[in-house]
C-alpha cells in the first residue's frame, strides 16, 4: 500500500490497521495522506465502508525503506460489550462497570482497567448470590468476595472459574503479582466463563420452572 507524504514522495505501508476504530468492521483502509517526522509517520486513512466512511489517523514507524503500523489509531468510537437479558437481569451494575473498564482498556489505561474488571466481577457474584439467597442479602453484601464464592455459590463450574478470576483480579490491585504467567486477557476470559455458567444455570432454572416434571 502506498501513501503520499507531506514532503512529496510515496511511502510504502507494509502493514496497516485492519479494523476501523469507528464502525469496528474489518477493513483495508484507503490511504489519503501521511506526515513524517523522526522515523515516525501519522497517516490519514479512510474507512472504505459505505456505511461509515470515517477518517482516522494511524501511527507508523520506519523500518528500512518501508513503514509498519505500530498498533495505534485515533480513538474513534468505543466498542461496548453486549450481555444477555439474563445477565442484565441478574446484575445491571456488572454490565455497566465491565464496559467502563473496557472503555479504559480501549483508551490504553492498562494499569487501571484490571481493577475495574475485578470490581465488575464482585458485583456479578454478589448480585447472583443475593438473587439465590435473598434472605442473606446483608451478610452477602458485607462478605469478602472469596468468602461469598465459598459460601453462596453452589455450582462447581461457576465456583471454579470465579475463584480463579478473583485470583487474577486481585493481582491487578497488588504491588507484586502472584500469577506472573497470566495477564489481563486471562482475567477477561475467566470473567466470560463465569458469566457463561451463571447464564446457563439461570436459563436451566427458567425452563425447569416453566416445564415442571
Amino acid at each position: 500500500m502506498k501513501i503520499h507524504t507531506h514532503d512529496g514522495y510515496d511511502a510504502t505501508l507494509e502493514s496497516h490497521p485492519d479494523q476501523c476504530p469507528f464502525c469496528h468492521r474489518k477493513i483495508t483502509p484507503i490511504p489519503l495522506h501521511g506526515y513524517t517526522k523522526d522515523q515516525r509517520m501519522q497517516a490519514f486513512l479512510l474507512c472504505p465502508s459505505s456505511q461509515c466512511n470515517s477518517t482516522f489517523i494511524a501511527h507508523f514507524f520506519r523500518y528500512g525503506q518501508s513503514w509498519n503500523f505500530d498498533g495505534k489509531t485515533s480513538a474513534g468510537n468505543l466498542k461496548e460489550k453486549e450481555f444477555s437479558e439474563k445477565i442484565e437481569e441478574i446484575s445491571k451494575s456488572f454490565t455497566i462497570i465491565y464496559n467502563q473498564s473496557s472503555f479504559a482498556e480501549q483508551n490504553g489505561l492498562l494499569e487501571i482497567c484490571g481493577v475495574g474488571y475485578r470490581k465488575a466481577l464482585e458485583f456479578l457474584i454478589k448480585d447472583y448470590s443475593i438473587a439465590n439467597h435473598s434472605d442473606q442479602k446483608d451478610t452477602i453484601e458485607k462478605a469478602t468476595l472469596g468468602n461469598c464464592i465459598e459460601s453462596y455459590v453452589t455450582d462447581n463450574r461457576i465456583k471454579g472459574v470465579a475463584k480463579r478470576a478473583v485470583w487474577l483480579g486481585n493481582d491487578e490491585t497488588h504491588y507484586v503479582r502472584k500469577w506472573e504467567g497470566k495477564n489481563l486477557e486471562d482475567l477477561k476470559k475467566l470473567i466470560e466463563l463465569t458469566v457463561h455458567w451463571i447464564e446457563m444455570e439461570a436459563l436451566t432454572k427458567t425452563f425447569y420452572e416453566d416445564m415442571p416434571g
